[in-house]
């Protein structure tokens, strides 16, 4: 509880912050919002000397929604463009991410990935794609038919395979844990059952910040130096509560179904994707692994208006089956179920990927007229990979 929180970091011992830092505030930083990147943006603030952080997060624990809901894939960068801010922290989270688990034994994989092409327009797909990665440094190479075959026999695709080396797999779950353990054990506090209600920028932010939040019937109320909106599915919502109506933004909601899969054959190695389509909402539904060597499949995309309708259907399941075997035709069609989903904050309803209209990048930036406000919308894929190279961006932006 909000209270509880500010009731314990009240009784240390007052710290020093900066010249410009509101001194009676209880906190110099809150970060609202407790998913991945909330979680290693609140992490490296606490890390910095003279520092108080207090995460704010509406559910009982963290990761509860986007984060633990994806295909934990460590993307490679490949498909965002070469300017964009997904590219650059995505390459630069990337080796972040891969670091990190191997310093502390986080379950990872550094599995690869193939991106198939069944025909003359999407072996063209993949050309780009290898042009663009060769550009900016990420491995990829093609693969013949022939060594195709030899390594998975089970994958068809008739035009090409493009490889991608550098990408894998992490439990997001034991990401998370970690990162909220060393945030803790660095003196951060996560203030859980706290959905916020009410956000005053006192002075426009040269005052700090007052963060109300309700549970149950009761509210509770904290002010800090500085305000990161990390929340999400439920960004835009606090950011509408702080900037004026001409700066307010519709949330868009993209919701994926992942599907599982029963037996044992056919069982690739490697994650399996079919060539991106410019303009669609996501990258296809493709094959993935878990830590345990399960296959899943997914996701799909549906907008849907509630972000918390995280129920999972079979509408497209009839159209996933036909782009699964496209690329795996030797599945068996029944033994592919419902397995779980996941919902993507959007900021519209634009591709995933640069090569088409409407691409949209990430959305992190040091709001003009309200001091020390860090507004962070539109966090999806490759938010995952890129979340400690996020936690440097806001960092950076607040210092």
């Amino acid at each position: 509880m909000l209270a509880h929180s500010v009731h314990r970091t009240l009784t240390r011992t007052q710290r020093s912050f900066s010249t410009s830092s509101v001194r009676n505030a209880d906190f110099t930083h809150a970060v609202i919002g407790g998913g991945v990147v909330g979680l290693a943006i609140a992490r490296k603030l606490q890390k910095r000397e003279g520092t108080s952080t207090l995460l704010i997060e509406r559910h009982g624990s963290v990761g509860t929604e986007t984060s633990s809901r994806n295909s934990e894939v460590i993307h490679a960068g490949l498909y965002y463009g070469e300017t964009s801010l997904k590219t650059r922290l995505c390459l630069h989270g990337k080796e972040m991410m891969y670091d990190l688990c191997r310093q502390h034994h986080i379950p990872h994989m550094n599995c690869g990935k193939w991106i198939v092409a069944q025909d003359a327009p999407q072996m063209e797909a993949l050309e780009k794609i290898h042009s663009f990665a060769s550009s900016i440094g990420v491995p990829t190479h093609f693969v013949s038919h022939e060594e195709g075959k030899r390594r998975e026999p089970d994958v068809r695709a008739e035009a090409g395979i493009l490889e991608s080396p550098s990408t894998g797999i992490v439990d997001s779950h034991s990401l998370m844990q970690f990162l909220e353990g060393d945030f803790e054990e660095h003196g951060g506090i996560c203030a859980f059952q706290s959905p916020v209600t009410k956000v005053e920028a006192i002075r426009n932010g040269a005052g700090g910040w007052a963060i109300t939040t309700s549970s149950g019937n009761e509210e509770s109320s904290i002010t800090a130096d500085t305000l990161i909106n990390s929340a999400g599915l439920g960004a835009i919502r606090i950011s509408n509560m702080i900037l004026p109506p001409d700066r307010h933004l519709k949330p868009y909601f993209a919701k994926g179904s992942y599907f599982s899969y029963s037996l044992s054959h056919p069982k690739p190695s490697i994650l399996v994707y079919p060539a991106p389509v410019a303009g669609h909402g996501g990258l296809g539904t493709h094959l993935t692994l878990d830590m345990a060597g399960r296959i899943r499949f997914g996701p799909d995309v549906e907008w849907v208006d509630d972000p918390t309708d995280l129920r999972v259907n079979d509408r497209n399941l009839p159209a996933a089956l036909d782009e699964i075997q496209t690329y795996l035709p030797g599945i068996e069609r029944s033994a592919i179920g419902l397995d779980y989903c996941g919902i993507r904050p959007k900021l519209g309803k634009m591709g995933a990927v640069a090569s088409g209209k409407g691409f949209q990048d990430f959305y992190i930036k040091k709001e003009q007229g309200f001091q020390g406000f860090i507004n962070l919308l539109g966090i999806e894929s490759p938010g995952l990979t890129s979340s400690l190279a996020i936690a440097e961006e806001v960092e950076g932006l607040l210092y």
